[in-house]
């Protein structure tokens, strides 16, 4: 039995999604002409109460264009240190759309309304960029899956309309934070310019994005997609395993949290543990004391065949998922006791 804990993208299709995805009427997206694909996109953009959507074949790409789509090049945006859109993009917010990030110390992950108004340059100033757009993660990656409060995104959109700058949600995980606290996705759709979904990690589809917006905004974004090369042709096979997903694995992320917050327990008894970070949904980081070396207890894991990975500095990152089911979480637990 191999138990993967490295990511929530490790999940493959179920049978049963599988099936969905045969059954599909496809076209060519292309031309816009996939019924399952403009289903999807639809029925997206329906439930967080926003104008429109386009589907994307990464949460990178949705991202970029949405980037793209507010800033101009020489242009700064602003999102906190451990983000998405700087970390893991390669570089993309650059070589893409010729902007800089300014970097916020948040909280992990999660930045405020004061340190965004304090980090907008003068726009007079020309000599220092053009603040253009901000960028937020809910549930944060680098941070541990923490979640937004909705007032605290409130209180930064006000900062965003009195500045003149654009709001984006990199919302790749935004399904685990609805499901911890028990939000309404609507209130999401009336804070933000545009929202990045992502349909192939807590919710098990094999890939896709979903970019949200005002049907202006998605409709410019549909030209950007196809210069980054995203035009797809039959692609509602893809888009049925979204539909799929949104029908059915959105509320068992609960499931993921418990499991998460278990492992937690068990680690916090545990004297070569230094800390943990506070678990709220999937993602679960914790760091080794003094004199333990985290190469060397993912070594010992993948001999009892558990995988888990490093983040570096000896801080170390599982995350639970879809393909993680009970009885490799009994033994996990009964694992990680006995170390």
């Amino acid at each position: 039995m191999e138990i993967n804990l490295i990511s929530d993208t490790i999940t493959k299709p179920t049978y049963e999604m599988l099936q969905y995805m045969f059954n599909a009427q496809v076209g060519d997206d292309v031309y816009k002409q996939d019924p399952t694909v403009i289903e999807l996109e639809t029925r997206v953009a329906e439930f967080f109460g926003m104008e429109a959507g386009l589907f994307f074949p990464s949460g990178t790409m949705a991202n970029q264009t949405a980037i793209k789509l507010h800033t101009q090049p020489g242009e700064q945006l602003i999102a906190d240190k451990y983000a998405h859109v700087y970390h893991y993009e390669g570089g993309g917010v650059s070589f893409n759309s010729g902007v800089s990030c300014c970097l916020i110390d948040g909280d992990r992950g999660m930045i405020n309304a004061a340190q965004v108004a304090a980090a907008i340059n003068d726009p007079e100033f020309y000599h220092s960029p053009l603040t253009s757009l901000v960028c937020v993660e809910n549930t944060t990656n680098k941070g541990g899956g923490a979640c937004y409060e909705l007032d605290d995104l409130r209180e930064i959109k006000k900062v965003c309309d009195a500045n003149n700058l654009k709001f984006h949600l990199d919302g790749a995980r935004i399904w685990n934070a609805l499901v911890a606290k028990r939000q309404n996705p609507k209130e999401f759709g009336a804070i933000f310019d545009t929202i990045s979904v992502c349909l192939s990690k807590g919710l098990g589809a094999p890939i896709g994005s979903v970019l949200l917006g005002s049907k202006a905004d998605i409709h410019r974004a549909l030209r950007i997609r196809k210069i980054f090369g995203g035009g797809m042709r039959q692609v509602g096979y893809l888009a049925a395993a979204g539909l799929y997903a949104l029908a059915h694995n959105i509320e068992r992320l609960a499931e993921d949290h418990r499991r998460a917050k278990e492992i937690a327990a068990v680690l916090a008894t545990k004297p070569w543990v230094a800390a943990i970070e506070p678990v709220e949904t999937n993602i679960l980081i914790f760091s080794l004391a003094e004199g333990y070396k985290d190469h060397l207890l993912i070594e010992k894991l993948k001999q009892k065949n558990i995988s888990i990975s490093s983040m570096g500095h000896n801080k170390l990152r599982i995350v639970t998922h879809l393909d993680y089911r009970e009885v490799m979480h009994t033994y996990v637990l009964e694992t990680l006791s006995k170390f």
